[in-house]
């Protein structure tokens, strides 16, 4: 735009290089802007449909059916393929279900395992997260659904618990978004595995022209059902099926990043267009000189454009890969929770980000530049040093008239001299506010969740009905009633799927190995008469069918007091007696129910009318698992007994005692029953923390720059001040003063708006997710905290003006009077 050799080019170089505290502020500020944005952008696009993305990006089946080989041959499968609608297929595999245990007793849920060759396909190309495909028969490939951090490359897991049941070799973890099986290996393993009970299958994976509704996909289905022989056909699952879980995942973010986007956007602009404004409000002089040796307004506008831009320029692209590099880590996590292997910071965000700086700094720039070029010349340099005459003298008689320190009023009154430097100051505080009290309460609401979670992990001891190995056979630990939950609700893919087998390292039972079959009655007088037992109930785990409601229902049934295990109430009460049932906001919603209407349950056959007594903020089992009394079913039996202890008892002493008084009946205990949920709640905690951070950098630069101007001003009337004999600790304290008002009044206006912004929000991430929230992970604030959060405005004010404040002390009396 200017010619470097040129006049004009000389003009720009010398005010970049001449302001060098301005120059260095818009850098930082816009740097800090850019990477704010760049962070945000990048999350909201990860968060924008991730299920969308990652089923493109790895050509996801909109249709994964299952057939009985014993009635329909592979080449048949093969040919459905060629069906109209069918754009691509994949398959057939062979199929089987396993129930693998540790080699140390420990079972795991039950696992999909599908034989292919290797990991790309035409439908379905999975992607390897870790290690390798499996080459030979004992190598397998787990998901990462249902794989955990203690199932590493390596790890090793019997086909069954049967006498000569396989063993099998992780080799590999590879992310299925179709979620097609939860294991891997080769074709010819899958014979190997199979039992007499559960044969093999073969499935078939399909993509179609006409996919995008639960119709559409019907009817695609039942072309396919119509193609092969009667009975060949043994069920399918659907795309959308999983795609309505990954979104809902997503869904709790939204309203999060966009308040932190909004919160940016704004600072940013006020910022920028502060610094700017600021820089050609105190280059008038120099304006005014250069109109008096022939420069046009236009080229003055130019010049004061280009003065903002360059160092913009330059913060724009540090910002840039300064936001590029904070996003990654964060991406990464975020990957993890959404099951989106290829998330990155997509090239456009980091364009258009840059693009969008820009031009809110010319915009900014130009405003003032276009009244610095209007201005007359004389009136330019009249006017080009110091504040108009009288404006804030009123302020400056009213705070004389205080019992105050002189250097003290002065500087409470220095801010009505340039008022809208101030408003900029004081939005700029106000905006660091409001991050920092939306930030607080955000992750105390999201701590608040991941407490509410897993009820399970309150419990000090566990003690599994059925030891591992044993008849009964010990139940998966995934089945109880927090699954895995995320923080605004949404089972995160892997959490819900993780297994948690009885034998794992360092939750072991004590016992293992063969045992008697569970005698529940007998392990529950165990754990009541066991010295050291404060509390103590069960908790049993069933399907069970309910009025209204196609297919059935996962039930929580409870055995004696469960108020310990009791999951935070929205409305209502926890259970307290048989005929009650407690259930969820999505239960509520899908069958039209209220608190204090009665449902029809069936468990095992036996139909009981139950009452609605509250509505529990859980999301486990897509927010339909019911939470009843056991009593209410005469053939219902706890699968589990979870223990609290008496103050002072040492937990691993009682384990140990109550294991040998329990192994006996069938049972064994676990040390922790802590399900290690809460994934998204770190990833929200984090983004929280380091956008809040910058944001709060953002307001001090703000402060920072605006302080240096109003100090560069009044060098002269400070250095009068120092020969008059103001001290440099004096000094000190006339600048802080200046800002003191200004944090205050930041303090005053950012926690209330913070607050309820926190109120806004965080209702949205929970109704985002399908639920209402309870007063626990609501009502987060107290008066101690918001009193604390109203003095970061006068914080934020201070470290802003800490370093010009400094400056001030240090310069010397002689040099601040010759100072123009």
């Amino acid at each position: 735009m200017i010619g470097r050799g040129g006049a004009l080019g000389r003009v720009v170089r010398s005010g970049v290089s001449r302001r060098r505290v301005q120059t260095v502020v818009i850098a930082l500020a816009t740097m800090m802007a850019v990477a704010s944005a760049v962070v945000a952008g990048s999350l909201v696009v990860a968060a924008n449909a991730p299920f969308d993305h990652a089923f493109a990006h790895q050509h996801g089946a909109h249709l994964s059916a299952q057939f009985d080989p014993g009635k329909v041959g592979a080449a048949d499968l093969a040919a459905t393929g060629h069906l109209a609608g069918v754009t691509a297929s994949a398959g057939p595999y062979p199929t089987a279900t396993i129930h693998p245990t540790d080699g140390r007793g420990g079972h795991f849920p039950a696992l999909t395992v599908a034989g292919r060759a290797g990991p790309h396909a035409a439908v379905d190309d999975l992607d390897l997260t870790s290690g390798r495909w499996a080459e030979k028969p004992g190598e397998i490939v787990l998901s990462t659904e249902f794989a955990g951090p203690e199932m590493p490359p390596g790890f090793t897991l019997a086909g069954s618990d049967a006498p000569g049941a396989p063993i099998l070799t992780v080799v590999g973890i590879a992310r299925s978004v179709s979620r097609t099986a939860g294991a891997w290996v080769t074709p010819d393993q899958v014979g190997a595995l199979a039992s007499t009970n559960e044969p093999t299958g073969l499935q078939m994976l399909y993509r179609f022209a006409a996919a995008g509704t639960d119709g559409k996909v019907a009817d695609r289905r039942a072309e396919l059902v119509s193609a092969v022989p009667a009975g060949a056909f043994l069920g399918a699952r659907s795309h959308l099926d999983t795609k309505r879980a990954a979104d809902g995942n997503a869904a709790p973010t939204i309203p999060f990043l966009t308040a932190f986007g909004v919160l940016g956007i704004a600072m940013s602009v006020i910022i920028v267009g502060s610094v700017v404004s600021g820089a050609v409000g105190t280059g008038l002089r120099r304006i005014g000189i250069l109109k008096a040796i022939g420069f046009t307004p236009r080229e003055v506008v130019r010049a004061y454009v280009a003065q903002a831009l360059v160092p913009a320029a330059i913060g724009i692209g540090l910002g840039v890969v300064l936001g590029n590099l904070m996003a990654l880590p964060l991406l990464a996590d975020t990957e993890q929770v959404y099951g989106d292997a290829s998330l990155s910071v997509a090239w456009w965000v980091d364009v258009l980000v840059a693009v969008g700086a820009l031009v809110v700094v010319g915009v900014a720039a130009l405003v003032p530049a276009l009244r610095a070029g209007r201005l007359r010349t004389v009136e330019a340099i009249a006017v080009g040093r110091a504040p108009r005459t009288g404006r804030g003298r009123w302020a400056y008689r009213a705070t004389g008239r205080l019992p105050l320190p002189r250097a003290v009023t002065y500087g409470l009154a220095s801010p009505f001299a340039h008022p809208v430097r101030t408003l900029a100051m004081v939005l700029a505080v106000v905006f660091g506010t409001v991050a920092a009290t939306f930030a607080v309460g955000l992750t105390a609401s999201l701590n608040a969740v991941g407490d509410a979670q897993d009820p399970e992990s309150r419990a000090a001891v566990t003690v599994l009905v059925g030891a591992a190995g044993g008849p009964g056979g010990a139940p998966a630990m995934n089945a109880g009633p927090a699954g895995g939950n995320t923080p605004a609700g949404g089972a995160g893919p892997g959490t819900g799927n993780a297994p948690a087998p009885g034998g794992s390292a360092g939750n072991a039972p004590t016992g293992g190995g063969p045992s008697a079959p569970a005698d529940a009655a007998r392990i529950r007088a165990a754990v009541v008469a066991a010295p050291g037992t404060a509390t103590s109930y069960g908790v049993g785990h069933a399907d069970v069918t309910v009025t209204g409601i196609p297919g059935s229902v996962r039930a929580a049934l409870y055995q004696g007091d469960s108020r310990p295990g009791g999951y935070p109430m929205i409305a209502g009460h926890w259970l307290d007696g048989s005929g009650q049932v407690v259930v969820p906001t999505r239960f509520l919603a899908r069958t039209g129910t209220r608190i204090g209407d009665t449902i029809r349950v069936t468990h095992e056959g036996d139909a009981q009318a139950l009452r609605i007594v509250g509505e529990a903020f859980d999301t486990s089992d897509d927010g339909t698992r019911i939470h009843a009394d056991m009593a209410s079913f005469a053939s219902a039996r706890p699968d589990v007994y979870l223990i609290g202890l008496k103050p002072g008892v040492d937990r691993d002493r009682y384990a140990a005692d109550l294991a040998r008084a329990v192994e006996p009946s069938g049972g064994a205990v676990l040390g922790d029953a802590s399900s290690g949920g809460g994934g998204l709640i770190l990833v929200l905690d984090a983004m929280a923390v380091l956008l809040t951070l910058m944001l709060v950098a953002v307001a001090g630069l703000g402060v920072l720059n605006s302080v240096v101007l109003d100090t560069r001003e009044r060098v002269h009337d400070l250095g009068v001040c120092k020969a008059l004999g103001m001290t440099p600790r004096q000094t000190v304290g006339l600048v802080l003063a200046s800002v003191v008002g200004i944090g205050v009044a930041g303090g005053l206006i950012g926690v209330p708006v913070g607050y309820a912004l926190h109120g806004y929000v965080v209702p949205r991430m929970g109704h985002a997710a399908g639920t209402n929230l309870p007063p626990s992970v609501l009502d987060v604030y107290d008066l101690p905290e918001l009193a604390l959060l109203g003095l970061a405005g006068v914080a934020i004010a201070a470290l802003g003006a800490l370093l010009p404040a400094t400056w001030a002390a240090r310069t010397r009396t002689a040099t601040a009077l010759r100072t123009e």
